[in-house]
């Protein structure tokens, strides 16, 4: 659940162009805008092109990247593909289709760069030359692919795809076609925003030689599992030995309640020669996921949680050696999660991205000594990288910064951008101050609090200020850049914007990341009201105009407030939160979250004391103006929730309001939405608080 807000491959597709002249990406129109600096508005959060999976050549010389962009006007987006020159830093687009290419990465041995597109009516495997041309199919898979890796030794390819192995009702029942229902009879019927389609995603593997593929072979031919593993079916979960005769991949093989209640998935070595499956991670009970071979093969690096249905623990680096069947964890004494794994061409070395006080930097560590060497430094947030030779780039951003390619200097760690996607509309935008803040808990501890202020912030006015309420709960306030919870929004709005990194947030040490579980209306409860009461002082603010906002485990916390904040706020948002922890715990579907973080079922004897922070047990303090947000196709947090709030806060006279959005799931991602969305929240805000 801490992927509530930063579910990447959900969030970073999204963009929006609006005027005809802006079809291309920012960084090739030129200098096409006034120079005068605008008010971001919500249109322009949409007006941004979005950068991602930037991808290094095998020579290190060029950059392949995608750019996502949306029309406001039709409500619908468009991704193509651009390659930059690292040496001139010029930019060219490969692509110009009406639809989302996506998966590209470079042929191993640089002749040609493949990528999935549905130009023939379904998602299938392309390749073209690194200039664009020769543009060619070379997949006709029935239904098309999820996803695609080539072998590094260029001796086969893989790729996923779903394969149905349940019936249907109307197929256990074909006399009746026209029946519309479902026949459950375990969990796990559906899951984040989608209700199960009676199928699984499989890997298959075919021989491949110069853009031809040989005979397909589903290695996981009629197992009820999935791989990668939903929701995000993220092909880093996958990779391909060195000589490309063994797979690696991510699975967790049960299934319904079982499924439900555990994190424990493993890694498994597929021998594509032998056919046979070894899972090399067994008797570790935690989250294994996303391997890594090494560049001789002789071993291969994971990320690994330790503890069972905590989906939020410290992300281990696991080391595997082939030769001994011995494992080792590097980062036993390294008290920070690791991501992105990337070996040194000698294998003496893995690269990785760690959190660091609210912060995503680059690290590497020694595999013999175990020593920790940290990178980068600054104010932002490293989000991916690719390493050739002495070749480093990275896909960075921050509060005032979209998405971009930097190249990093590895002695130094100085960080250089490379890329200027949205460089136009950044120069006619005046951005906020962001500035950071220590502020003493009441436990005495110290917590990291970001303040931005508006564009034109004067301290002789007195501002409306918002608190701001993570979900996750496990997610980082960091220097992330969003398209709706946007901190530069919100102080273009006027108001000075109050982000804590309260208890429970990574990047602070694991100690202080596990405290909230079994604790939610807790210790992290009161970091939320140190921190506005510290600003509240501040006589640029006006402590009679605060309010606090927040989606997910940030909406259960405004909820929360709602009955305990003691007059302090006079206007709340809260956007798909918990309300009832009761029927939460009924209705949602990863249930090893719930009974981690709560501790169990409300039937329990003795019921958990989580029970005891469900906000509903504190209605009858509710008297503030209160927005409720939800979506119907949110299942983490079913809609219903949003229902009972609203309800609640209509019987007792307080005003209220309920905006709702049918189509959308934990999160608003169509464009027009998005900017109803911003223009809603600011009513509400502006309403109450000005």
């Amino acid at each position: 659940m801490k992927r509530l807000l930063q579910f990447l491959p959900l969030l970073f597709l999204f963009a929006f162009t609006l005027h005809a002249q802006d079809r291309i990406p920012n960084q090739l129109r030129g200098q096409l805008r006034s120079t005068q600096r605008d008010p971001m508005t919500p249109e322009t959060l949409w007006e941004f092109d979005r950068v991602s999976d930037a991808k290094l050549s095998p020579d290190g010389k060029f950059v392949l990247y995608g750019i996502t962009s949306y029309e406001l006007s039709t409500n619908k987006g468009k991704r193509n593909l651009f390659i930059l020159d690292m040496t001139t830093q010029a930019v060219s687009q490969l692509t110009d289709e009406d639809d989302f290419l996506f998966n590209a990465v470079w042929r191993p041995d640089g002749q040609k760069i493949g990528y999935i597109s549905s130009k023939s009516g379904s998602a299938q495997f392309w390749e073209m030359n690194p200039d664009g041309s020769d543009k060619k199919q070379i997949t006709e898979i029935n239904d098309g692919i999820d996803g695609f890796i080539y072998a590094p030794a260029l001796n086969y390819i893989l790729f996923t795809k779903k394969v149905k192995l349940e019936q249907t009702a109307n197929e256990f029942y074909p006399d009746l076609p026209l029946a519309d229902a479902r026949i459950i009879d375990d969990l796990m019927y559906r899951h984040w925003n989608a209700w199960s389609d009676y199928s699984y995603s499989h890997i298959f593997v075919a021989p491949y030689s110069e853009g031809r593929i040989g005979i397909i072979k589903d290695i996981m031919e009629h197992e009820k599992y999935h791989a990668p593993l939903p929701p995000g079916f993220d092909l880093t979960q996958i990779a391909f030995s060195p000589d490309g005769k063994k797979i690696a991949y991510t699975s967790k093989k049960m299934n319904g309640k079982a499924f439900a209640i555990s994190t424990d998935s493993d890694i498994y070595i597929y021998d594509i020669e032998a056919g046979n499956t070894k899972n090399i991670s067994q008797g570790m009970t935690g989250y294994d996921k996303n391997p890594v071979f090494s560049n001789s093969g002789e071993k291969i690096a994971w990320s690994s949680m330790a503890t069972p249905g905590f989906e939020a623990d410290k992300e281990r680096i696991i080391v595997y050696d082939f030769r001994t069947e011995r494992k080792t964890d590097l980062t036993e004494n390294f008290d920070q999660s690791s991501s992105n794994l990337l070996w040194s061409d000698n294998d003496n070395e893995i690269y990785f991205i760690s959190g660091i006080n609210a912060t995503y930097q680059l690290y590497k560590i020694d595999v013999a000594s175990k020593s920790v060497t940290q990178i980068t430094r600054g104010r932002h947030d490293i989000t991916a990288f690719e390493r050739r030779g002495r070749t480093i780039i990275a896909e960075i951003m921050s509060m005032s910064l979209p998405t971009e390619i930097f190249s990093i200097n590895e002695v130094t760690g100085q960080t250089n951008q490379i890329s200027y996607t949205n460089k136009a509309i950044l120069d006619r935008i005046q951005m906020g101050r962001v500035e950071e803040r220590w502020i003493k808990t009441t436990d005495n501890k110290n917590m990291l609090v970001w303040v931005i202020y508006p564009p034109n912030f004067d301290p002789n006015r007195i501002y409306p200020a918002l608190l701001y309420c993570q979900g996750g709960p496990q997610s980082a306030v960091s220097q992330f850049f969003s398209y709706r919870w946007n901190f530069q929004m919100m102080a273009a709005n006027d108001y000075i914007v109050v982000v804590p990194n309260r208890r429970g947030l990574p990047t602070f040490g694991q100690a202080w990341n596990d405290q909230i579980s079994g604790d939610y209306g807790g210790q992290n409860m009161q970091d939320y009201l140190s921190a506005i009461d510290s600003l509240a002082k501040e006589p640029f603010i006006d402590e009679n105009r605060l309010g606090a906002v927040g989606a997910s485990y940030g909406g259960f916390s405004v909820y929360w407030l709602a009955g305990n904040h003691n007059k302090r706020f006079k206007a709340f948002i809260a956007h798909c939160g918990m309300f009832n922890f009761e029927s939460w715990y009924g209705s949602t579907e990863e249930m090893f979250f719930a009974n981690h973080d709560l501790g169990g079922a409300y039937w329990e004897n003795e019921t958990p004391k989580s029970y005891d922070f469900s906000p509903h047990n504190f209605l009858g303090n509710w008297d503030t103006p209160i927005l409720v947000i939800h979506g119907g196709k949110d299942f983490r947090i079913p809609y219903t929730e949003g229902m009972q709030a609203f309800n609640a806060a209509q019987l007792q006279d307080i005003p209220s309001r309920f905006l709702f959005f049918p189509n959308e799931t934990h999160f608003v991602t169509k464009p027009q939405n998005s900017v109803l969305w911003q223009r809603e929240f600011f009513r509400w805000l502006d309403n109450w608080l000005k």
